[in-house]
């Protein structure tokens, strides 16, 4: 039976429910998503492909010897047009699919499925599964289908490209039209799908039972599939590390569940509203395109006027021209055509478009069409299938870029509605501090980080209040984070939160408000304080970040910028990807690691990185050197040349 079968992973679409990295390249049990469904449909399979509209190269990477398939469909058509595409590349009988995001694909997925087409004679097999509403835990299961997990006939193929061009897009219209057997599997979790990060996180801590019976055999391609394997928890703690350090994954979900969008808004002029955060979803009062035109320079004409297939070819005779804003409203006859222009309204009657370059030949007002040089429908962008009316242009959160403005001019809308502004108070602590223009004595440094945190402030468009330098002294620092508290939204402090003598930022929180951690499990950026600053009425978060420079850049990015974004009622998520190690980086399981880099492209076209060199906190060189920050997870050991890491880029963020 497995020389009959050929496997499809359907990776498929935008790729953007998880951030920069497509979903079946995230990290997961020291491979990749996609990396673990291969390797579970290998063995049920002749041979595998992978179905991917971007990232090709990081996905060949991982699928080795097997092709990577894009889509014959623009516009990231869904699940059937990479199960078209993989029915055009199948040399075998069967196809077997299985989405990218389910890494526990049953093994004898292809062999149960196969049974039943067998016994039922049908055209395709699916996955279903008996499951139960979480909110009504008395019901009755029902019945849930999984069509994305299925067997299907090659020879299904015409069936399938006739109901895609009639615009049909959804698996349970084409299924329809098939003999369908169902196949009823125990084991839910299989059939199940890593949507979210929190859902992959989520998979990472599944049980050492769970690990037993869901882990995938050793991937065939380890050179290239492979990162650095999770250590076990005994191992995760180095000797020295601190108990009450707590890890980095919890403390960002700590303080995501903490915060809230500030609620006031303002509407403001269109041209005013660059990179502010939409606060009420975009609207479109018209279809967009307005009127069905023609997607490029040719001839417009009636479709059931073309040659069929095998006939002879039919000369069209043309009667007259139509350019963009200039729509030509005589409807042609039999074999007559229309010159159009990219962009002009498609005459009356016409509903197809011959690009000028296919036409067999133009002789003066004839123009000659060979069988089958275009279908009928080609080549036209119809009235509202970029924004129908009433659809929502632009949803709520979105932070606004030029091209959002173009898109909402483009609707005739002058004003938009946006949150206010966020306001930040910021200050140094430390008597040894100066800025810029004083007299620098023996054993003081020019403040730096308060510039630093300026620029990243002034990138993420907040309101901000520059408070300067606090000294060392209780009363001081008591002082300052009140009047904070009483004009902010938010406060940023660097220094002041390490165990060192002269640190009373912990004492004065102890007094003004509410502390939820102090310590972290990572580097750099260990002593990190998040909390609440209560003064009378009024109140602020505060985030406490060390006082070494690259640890404040480091610690604000990954705790700070997304609280405040979230703030904003913006999406707070970092964006990775992943890249290989060019040469070994040294690191110790039991704390998060962030090491600057600079990553490149290979010769391959996949991205490698490589160290900055000395990774010391307070060599802030290394940060203007560096494009991207590599994420050493706090199980990870020592990587290897060659092996995955994940990385942040700092496009966009500095």
């Amino acid at each position: 039976m497995k020389s009959k079968v050929t496997g499809l992973v359907l990776a498929g679409g935008r790729g953007t429910r998880m951030g920069r990295v497509d979903k079946g390249l995230q990290p997961f049990r020291g491979s990749t998503l996609v990396a673990h469904v291969l390797a579970r449909l290998k063995p049920q399979a002749a041979s595998v492909a992978i179905n991917a509209n971007r990232n090709l190269p990081q996905y060949q990477v991982v699928a080795g010897e097997s092709p990577v398939l894009p889509d014959f469909l623009e516009g990231f058509a869904g699940p059937l047009a990479g199960l078209q595409i993989g029915l055009q590349f199948c040399p075998t009988e069967l196809l077997l699919t299985a989405p990218c995001d389910s890494p526990f694909v049953p093994l004898d997925l292809a062999e149960r499925l196969h049974a039943a087409m067998a016994v039922q004679d049908a055209d395709l097999a699916m996955a279903v599964t008996m499951e139960r509403d979480p909110e009504q835990p008395d019901a009755a299961p029902y019945r849930q289908p999984h069509p994305v997990f299925s067997l299907i006939k090659a020879s299904v193929l015409p069936q399938l490209d006739a109901y895609l061009e009639t615009g049909g897009r959804r698996m349970e219209g084409f299924f329809k039209s098939l003999r369908v057997a169902e196949v009823l599997f125990d084991d839910s979790a299989a059939f199940g799908n890593i949507n979210t990060l929190e859902d992959l996180h989520r998979a990472e801590r599944a049980t050492a039972a769970e690990q037993t019976t869901a882990t995938p055999m050793p991937m065939p391609n380890a050179d290239a599939a492979s990162g650095p394997a999770p250590a076990s928890p005994a191992a995760a703690r180095p000797a020295d590390s601190d108990p009450a350090a707590l890890p980095v994954d919890q403390a960002q979900r700590l303080i995501s569940d903490r915060i809230t969008a500030v609620e006031a808004t303002e509407t403001l002029p269109l041209l005013n509203a660059l990179d502010r955060v939409l606060a009420a979803d975009i609207i479109s009062p018209i279809n967009v395109p307005a009127y069905d035109n023609s997607a490029m320079d040719g001839y417009a004409l009636r479709g059931a006027d073309l040659p069929a297939g095998g006939a002879a070819p039919v000369t069209f005779k043309n009667i007259g021209i139509a350019y963009a804003g200039h729509p030509f409203t005589q409807a042609p006859q039999q074999n007559e055509c229309i010159r159009i222009m990219t962009g002009a309204a498609i005459p009356p009657g016409c509903d197809s478009v011959l690009p000028q370059e296919l036409a067999a030949a133009i002789d003066g007002e004839n123009v000659t069409i060979a069988a089958n040089a275009i279908r009928a429908g080609a080549n036209l962008r119809r009235a509202g299938e970029d924004l129908p009316q009433g659809g929502i242009a632009i949803a709520a959160g979105k932070l606004l870029r030029p091209a959002d403005l173009g898109l909402i001019a483009s609707l005739g809308i002058a004003n938009v509605t946006v949150r206010r502004k966020l306001r930040v108070a910021f200050f140094s602590t430390g008597d040894e501090l100066r800025s810029i223009g004083e007299q620098l004595e023996a054993g003081c440094v020019y403040d730096s980080n308060r510039y630093t945190l300026f620029g990243m402030l002034q990138r993420l468009g907040c309101d901000i209040i520059d408070m300067g330098v606090v000294r060392d002294d209780p009363h001081a620092l008591e002082t300052a984070l009140r009047e904070a508290a009483k004009t902010a939204d938010a406060i940023i402090t660097s220094g002041g939160v390490s165990e060192g003598a002269a640190d009373y930022t912990r004492d004065i929180m102890a007094l003004l408000g509410d502390v939820a951690f102090w310590k972290l499990a990572m580097r750099p950026g260990r002593p990190l304080a998040f909390g609440k600053v209560q003064a009378e009425q009024d109140s602020a978060w505060l985030f406490g970040l060390p006082g070494n420079p690259v640890a404040v850049m480091v610690s604000f990015y990954l705790f700070a910028r997304p609280a405040l974004l979230r703030m904003m009622g913006a999406d707070s998520k970092l964006q990775t990807m992943q890249a290989r190690a060019m040469d070994t980086i040294r690191k110790r399981p039991g704390r998060t690691e962030y090491q600057r880099g600079i990553v490149s492209t290979a010769a391959d076209g996949t991205p490698q990185v490589r160290l900055t060199g000395a990774q010391g906190s307070g060599i802030l060189s290394s940060m203007t050197e560096a494009n991207c920050i590599v994420v050493l997870h706090q199980a990870q050991a020592n990587v290897a040349a060659g092996q995955l890491v994940d990385v942040l880029l700092f496009d966009g963020l500095t």
